[in-house]
């Protein structure tokens, strides 16, 4: 009886937060270590319908990076990168759409569904959902030369984004699933960022929240300690500790996303550890949140 007792006070706990997220969009951005382990991902799945269940409204932003590059791989095709951009030519944009469309994205939306929830995949080409501009990349040969522009291939950079088509699956009642392509004004496929990707179309949502859940706590002070977790940080903070150098390697782009996001209308964005179980109700419906929050 003890044990049904505490199970109850942890809803009631809930209680206030289900109430004021209810009808709210909130977006989760699915890092690419997360997808590889498919016992993590069912774990944030069931999280993901859990709070589609309770009336939140959530949509999903995957990329699916280290799969690509198996994919490129078993192709014959080296993976290359330039100033952190993934080279894809016509043969590398063909299986980065193979494979977040047909295989991560549909794998995601069948597995939403057997736990219960129903689900729409689509990608940033849909509808012209994410319109880009081909993106050529400065590089610098080294720090005293000036740096030159260098053609990557099908990269693109957002320029706008039509929320539509997502609004458009929210009102069936169903959970959007969203692969990050988008499509040039020559109507080309471009290989997105991930990252930019879910907080461009958070913005344009007016998402409440945008999470993203990655391999790591959140945002550390000193990346080699575990313990110097900075849990909740002000935009002027973040943009601080950006220009310190505090932030670096894979944390940056999600940082530098997260903070457009909430300087665009988003009210907040959190970075958490999606490798711990039910990482994401414990940051949305407890009272004690887990990894970073970064807030305007």
């Amino acid at each position: 009886m003890e044990e049904y007792i505490r199970k109850a006070a942890v809803l009631i706990e809930a209680l206030p937060y289900i109430q004021a997220f209810k009808g709210k969009i909130v977006l989760l951005k699915l890092g690419g270590s997360l997808l590889s382990n498919e016992e993590q991902l069912n774990g944030t799945l069931k999280d993901v319908v859990f709070m589609h269940s309770v009336g939140i409204q959530p949509v999903v932003v995957h990329g699916g990076g280290a799969r690509i590059s198996e994919n490129m791989k078993k192709a014959g095709l080296e993976p290359q990168f330039v100033a952190g951009y993934r080279v894809t030519d016509e043969k590398a944009i063909r299986i980065v759409e193979q494979t977040l469309l047909r295989e991560i994205n549909t794998d995601i939306v069948c597995r939403i569904e057997e736990f219960g929830a129903r689900a729409k995949g689509c990608s940033g080409k849909d509808g012209k959902m994410l319109r880009v501009e081909k993106l050529c990349p400065v590089v610098r040969e080294n720090p005293n030369t000036p740096g030159k522009p260098v053609d990557i291939g099908c990269v693109g950079r957002i320029v706008e984004v039509n929320p539509a088509p997502v609004q458009a699956i929210l009102t069936e009642g169903k959970l959007p699933v969203i692969a990050t392509l988008g499509i040039g004004d020559d109507n080309r496929v471009y290989n997105v960022n991930a990252d930019e990707s879910a907080a461009k179309i958070a913005e344009a949502l007016k998402a409440e929240k945008l999470v993203f859940l990655t391999n790591v706590r959140g945002l550390l002070r000193d990346p080699s300690d575990e313990d110097s977790l900075l849990p909740s940080l002000d935009a002027d903070i973040v943009e601080r500790l950006l220009q310190e150098k505090v932030i670096t390697g894979g944390m940056l782009p999600k940082v530098q996303a997260a903070l457009e996001a909430v300087k665009n209308g988003v009210h907040k964005t959190h970075i958490i550890d999606g490798r711990l179980p039910h990482s994401l109700l414990l940051e949305i419906f407890t009272d004690k949140g887990i990894g970073t929050q970064i807030v305007q």
